[in-house]
């Protein structure tokens, strides 16, 4: 099923790339028509719409996704290559921060269930999920880089850690929220269960019981959501990547798009889509 998606998707693009107007040509300066034909016929953009999909159909099969049409002397697999380090970086790091605080925030809500801990948990957690990156960057940038000054408004300064908190916690606020609901609610209906019951019972620490018997239980469902959630930090990182100025895909994404140069956003939705 994965495949017959993927090909679906390559080609729906594909087709919605060649449907927009403008050339990818005509963006920096205006081409005389004879040397704007020779460029497209460079890049076999002068055949039958339907000969240029064959063409790059049967390149993708045999790993090769063009040159770039903006970036002189690059490929799209080199800047997929020389890129994708800034977003992994930051979704991982994103997933690793949600996943810690998300984890003891639903521990702690439903350990205090229906005590202000838990309203305060669930009520932030509401929030974040509410709340798009694109509205979140711009108010962090504004209150901690512009206001207070403690923290870079962007750029990547070589992956500085300084220059990584403000983008990494973007992406997680919405990811603490969704994984301290879901351990919330796995915790709550372990906790009533008979054998947490037994085992208080038993006269065992409440520490015990919570980590060693309820939690291991409870983290079962998280356990599914966090291949879903991973990526969808990478997909979800386009918009930190422009907001943040860090050359990730994302970054690459949004300004091929705006550029049309076709062949690296084709490479880049093939990424995502894969």
């Amino acid at each position: 099923m994965a495949i017959p998606t993927l090909f679906l998707v390559v080609t729906l693009a594909f087709f919605m790339m060649r449907a927009a107007p403008g050339s990818p040509f005509d963006m920096d300066r205006k081409l005389s028509p004879e040397i704007e034909a020779n460029v497209m016929a460079k890049y076999g953009m002068d055949k039958p719409l339907g000969a240029q999909y064959a063409d790059y159909i049967k390149g993708v099969l045999q790993g090769d996704f063009g040159p770039s049409l903006k970036y002189k002397d690059k490929t799209v697999l080199q800047i997929l290559q020389e890129n994708y380090k800034v977003s992994l970086i930051l979704g991982l790091s994103a997933i690793t921060l949600a996943g810690a605080i998300g984890v003891t925030l639903g521990v702690l809500a439903a350990l205090k269930q229906n005590g202000w801990v838990d309203y305060g948990v669930m009520g932030v957690a509401i929030v974040g999920v509410c709340i798009p990156t694109f509205v979140t960057a711009p108010l962090l940038v504004l209150l901690f880089g512009s206001i207070l000054q403690w923290l870079p408004n962007g750029g990547w300064n070589g992956g500085a850690i300084q220059n990584l908190i403000l983008p990494i916690t973007v992406l997680a606020l919405p990811q603490i929220a969704i994984i301290s609901r879901l351990t919330r609610a796995g915790m709550i209906e372990v906790l009533q269960s008979n054998y947490v019951r037994t085992a208080r019972a038993k006269g065992l620490p409440a520490h015990r019981v919570v980590f060693k018997h309820a939690l291991r239980a409870a983290i079962l469902p998280l356990v599914s959501y966090l291949g879903p959630a991973c990526a969808g930090l990478l997909t979800g990182s386009l918009v930190v990547e422009k907001i943040f100025n860090l050359p990730g895909l994302g970054k690459f994404f949004v300004i091929s798009a705006l550029q049309r140069d076709y062949t690296v956003v084709m490479g880049m939705v093939i990424f995502y889509a894969g």
